[in-house]
């Protein structure tokens, strides 16, 4: 259990569901499929995959994915899921829930990609795409407005919480002092002042799947929302160097951008440290990579 609020998720009430809404699928495997933080995965047969939130207000993005996916997919040159059936609320599972094609690929690392700054051009190909793709109607607000699309000052009094709980956990190897002073300078740079875009919202290599070494898919669009783009860059901390510097080059970001992009990794990073510590090793674990990875691209070891 990650949350204080989280409903519970197994592949009986996988079958649950659907018996009560799909029947015709209810005698087709069912499999883990790997978890998240938001989200629980199944995968249904050979072609499919269930999703279910694992909290009340995750329902709002399964509902948003299956509103929004099926108009953003002409536009972006890469797969993204394909929602086939929109679950409501059943006997065994109080939430809304999605049934997606399945998409073949693994999770983007060192042993799926073959040439890292060919897949970070690819990766800044995807999401120019989809930060060109018209608003089509969509106002940042309600679903569509969350905070990786505002402005690092509004952030600044629950982060700078965030970064005062690392720098008092016990045996944590990370200079939280200097990745304080870097978020500090960050608040300091003009505030961000172009046209609202699309936004996946979480670009981390679990949500990034490649094939035969090159980018395939881009999934998990719970943080679709509407703003400035700055944050979208940040996950490019979580890949190697030379991912990071061609999709930067390709992007053709500028320095405050990219330093404004830093500090939303940080701001993720550390938020992400304070709330699963007890929780979620593994996600710590991937948080801390990314600390330690701006620490090194900063010059401090």
């Amino acid at each position: 259990m990650l949350h204080e609020n989280e409903i519970r998720a197994d592949e009986a009430v996988v079958r649950s569901l659907l018996r009560e809404q799909r029947p015709e699928w209810a005698a087709l495997p069912v499999s883990p499929a790997g978890a998240g933080t938001d989200n629980t995965m199944y995968r249904l047969g050979d072609e499919l995959l269930v999703r279910l939130p694992r909290t009340p207000d995750r329902a709002n993005a399964v509902r948003k994915e299956q509103t929004w996916l099926p108009r953003l997919a002409p536009y972006l040159p890469c797969r993204i899921p394909e929602p086939v059936h929109a679950g409501i609320p059943g006997s065994a599972f109080p939430l809304a829930w999605s049934v997606y094609r399945w998409i073949d690929g693994e999770q983007a690392g060192p042993g799926t990609v073959t040439d890292w700054p060919a897949f970070g051009a690819d990766l800044a190909a995807a999401v120019r795409s989809l930060h060109s793709t018209a608003l089509m109607g969509a106002v940042r607000e309600g679903e569509l407005d969350w905070y990786r699309g505002g402005t690092l000052r509004a952030c600044d009094r629950w982060i700078s919480g965030c970064l005062d709980d690392c720098r008092a956990l016990p045996g944590l190897d990370l200079d939280v002092a200097f990745l304080h002073d870097l978020w500090r300078k960050a608040l300091a740079l003009p505030e961000p002042t172009g046209r609202h875009v699309w936004l996946h919202g979480d670009l981390k290599p679990t949500n990034v799947l490649v094939r035969k070494g090159k980018l395939q898919a881009i999934i998990d669009f719970g943080g679709l929302s509407v703003g400035f783009p700055d944050a979208e860059h940040s996950t490019l901390w979580d890949y190697p160097p030379e991912a990071r510097q061609a999709y930067r080059d390709a992007m053709g970001l500028d320095d405050v951008t990219w330093l404004r992009a830093r500090a939303w990794a940080i701001a993720v990073g550390v938020s992400g440290v304070s709330y699963y510590r007890d929780t979620y090793p593994a996600f710590v674990s991937e948080c801390l990579s990314r600390l330690h990875a701006i620490l090194d691209d900063a010059g401090e070891r």
